[in-house]
C-alpha cells in the first residue's frame, strides 16, 4: 500500500510540473501565431506591386498633409494681389491663383481637410453600418425585413443625387459634408456585415457560446461581429478614395467646403475659371492630387482584398 501511495504521489507531481511548464509554451505559441500572421500579411501584400505603390503614394499624401505646412511660409487663406496668377516657379512651386494665394500651400492644407473628412466619414459609416447590419441579421425575421427595406429607400437613389439632395437641404459646410457621406455609405457597410452574419450565425461556435450562457448581445458583438469585418476593411480602404472624390464634387458645386478654406474640389472649381485665360496650373495641381489619392486608395484596397480573400491568392 505504501508503494502504491508513493507511486500516486510521484504521478501527481509529474502532472503538476507538466501543467506549470505548459503555460509559457502556450504564450510563446500565441506570440508565434501573431508574428506569423503579420509575416503572412506582409508576404501576400508585397506580391501585389501595384498595391505597394498605391500604399506608398497614399502614405506620401498623408505625410504631406501632416507635416507639409512646416515647409511653406505662405498662408493658405491670405490673398496677395501683387502675386496673382503667377506660373510655377522656384518661388511658387505650383504657381498662384487669381487671388495671389500659393497653390502648393493650399494643396497641402487641402489634403488635411480632405483626409479629415474622409477618415471621419468612413469610420462613422463603417461603425454605424456594421452594428446596423449585425442587429438586422442576428435577430432576422420581421425586424430584418423592416430594417432592410428602410435601407432600400436610401439605395433607390443614385449616391451622387442623394448626396446632392441632402447637402442642399442641410446647407454648405464641412460638417454637413461628413453627414452626407455617412448617410450615403451606411447602407453599403450594413449589407456587407449582414451577409456575413447570416452565414456565421449557424456556425457551431455560436451554438457553443450560447450553451455556456452567453447573452445574445455578447454573442453578436464578441463572437459574430469581429469575424465579419474582413470585407469591411477592404471596403473602407476603397471608400476613403470615393469619399474624397464625393467631398470634392460637393465643394466643386458649391455645396461643400466654402472659400477661402482650401479644399481640392473647391480649388478645381476656382481654377477652372482661370483656365480660359491660360492659367492651367490653378486647376491642374489640385485635380492631380484628387486623381492620385483616389487611384492610390483603390490600389491599396485591391492589395487588402488579396490578403483577406483566399480565392484571390
Amino acid at each position: 500500500m505504501r508503494i502504491l501511495r508513493r507511486r500516486k504521489d510521484q504521478v501527481a507531481a509529474v502532472r503538476g510540473s507538466e501543467t506549470v511548464d505548459s503555460h509559457p509554451q502556450e504564450t510563446d505559441s500565441g506570440d508565434d501565431r501573431r508574428g506569423g500572421s503579420w509575416h503572412f500579411f506582409i508576404y501576400v501584400f508585397r506580391r501585389n506591386k501595384l498595391a505597394v505603390i498605391g500604399g506608398l503614394c497614399l502614405l506620401f499624401i498623408v505625410l504631406m498633409g501632416l507635416i507639409g505646412p512646416l515647409f511653406t511660409a505662405y498662408s493658405p487663406t491670405k490673398s496677395d494681389m501683387k502675386s496673382a496668377s503667377l506660373p510655377p516657379s522656384a518661388t511658387h512651386w505650383m504657381g498662384t491663383d487669381a487671388m495671389g494665394m500659393d497653390i502648393f500651400t493650399r494643396v497641402i492644407y487641402a489634403a488635411r481637410i480632405d483626409l479629415y473628412i474622409a477618415a471621419i466619414a468612413v469610420v462613422l459609416a463603417a461603425v454605424i453600418g456594421s452594428v446596423y447590419g449585425a442587429i438586422s441579421a442576428f435577430y432576422g425575421k420581421v425586424l430584418d425585413e423592416v430594417m432592410m427595406r428602410f435601407l432600400d429607400s436610401f439605395q433607390a437613389f443614385p449616391s451622387i443625387l442623394l448626396g446632392l439632395a441632402i447637402a442642399a437641404a442641410l446647407g454648405p459646410s464641412l460638417r454637413n459634408v461628413i453627414i452626407v457621406l455617412v448617410v450615403v455609405n451606411v447602407p453599403m457597410y450594413a449589407r456587407l456585415v449582414r451577409s456575413q452574419i447570416l452565414y456565421l450565425r449557424e456556425a457551431p461556435f455560436v451554438d457553443a457560446a450560447r450553451m455556456v450562457g452567453n447573452s445574445n448581445t455578447r454573442i453578436m458583438f464578441r463572437h459574430l461581429l469581429p469575424n465579419s469585418l474582413s470585407p469591411v476593411y477592404v471596403q473602407a480602404s476603397l471608400n476613403v478614395g470615393w469619399s474624397v472624390l464625393m467631398a470634392a464634387s460637393l465643394s466643386f458645386l458649391g455645396l461643400g467646403v466654402q472659400a477661402p478654406e482650401p479644399e481640392w474640389g473647391l480649388m478645381v472649381s476656382q481654377g477652372a475659371r482661370q483656365m480660359v485665360v491660360g492659367d492651367w496650373w490653378s486647376a491642374f495641381f489640385p485635380g492631380l492630387f484628387i486623381l492620385l489619392f483616389v487611384l492610390s486608395s483603390n490600389l491599396l484596397g485591391d492589395g487588402l482584398q488579396d490578403v483577406f480573400d483566399p480565392r484571390r491568392r
